[in-house]
């Protein structure tokens, strides 16, 4: 738990509870606390996702990612100019912990490969793919659909540029795949990164992970 100030009172775990319960019901708030997701990439998508699943009150996140913070991350990324040059994994782990001080966090500072992948996910129930790189998405989608068919995946593709969020959607490709994104735009096509547009798909990302965990797909 994050350490507080001498003017600072950081809720209770019973009072964090309780407020989340006044929004969306006890049943809710059990399944989600309950529960474990595995984010692999911590970048645009990944520090959106799970920002937002920690906000919705998911109890345990697994976090993966071998990069550092860099000042070209600022954009669009959930991290902060005195961040800078720490990992990415200590550095949201940092975040999160002050927006949720009792969620459990593990954290993978290493390069996610079909070597470490089953290891890594092996207690989350939900899988989200939030790489940069095409040939990392395409990784992480056939290993999972082919050796870890117990899991939900949910994936991305197309964020880039200022296209309207309404092109943004998401859909059911399998009984346990959901791809979220326009599926057309590619910052390799010089359309660059937005902040609004990842996180809109972050959001699309992060809402499929919820209502799956609450058994609402």
């Amino acid at each position: 738990m994050q350490k507080q100030s001498e003017n600072q009172k950081i809720p209770t775990k019973q009072e964090m509870k309780e407020a989340l319960t006044c929004r969306v019901g006890n049943e809710i708030t059990e399944k989600l606390n309950n529960a474990t997701v595995a984010v692999m990439g911590l970048g645009g998508l990944g520090s959106n996702i799970s920002i937002a699943l920690a906000r919705a009150g998911v109890g345990h996140l697994i976090l993966a990612d071998f990069d550092c913070v860099d000042l070209t991350n600022l954009n669009r990324q959930q991290y902060k100019a005195n961040q800078l040059g720490q990992k990415k994994t200590e550095a949201l782990k940092e975040n999160l912990l002050e927006i949720a001080p009792y969620l459990k966090i593990d954290t993978f500072d290493v390069k996610v490969s079909e070597e470490n992948l089953s290891s890594i996910c092996a207690p989350a129930s939900v899988i989200c793919e939030a790489f940069d790189k095409a040939e990392n998405k395409a990784m992480i989608v056939n290993y999972v659909l082919e050796n870890m068919s117990d899991k939900y995946l949910v994936a991305a593709s197309g964020l880039a540029g200022f296209g309207s969020l309404n092109q943004i959607k998401t859909r059911r490709l399998s009984q346990k795949f959901f791809l979220c994104g326009d599926e057309k735009s590619d910052v390799n096509n010089g359309i660059g990164l937005v902040s609004a547009r990842v996180m809109g798909c972050a959001a699309h990302q992060a809402l499929t992970v919820l209502k799956i965990l609450i058994d609402d797909i």
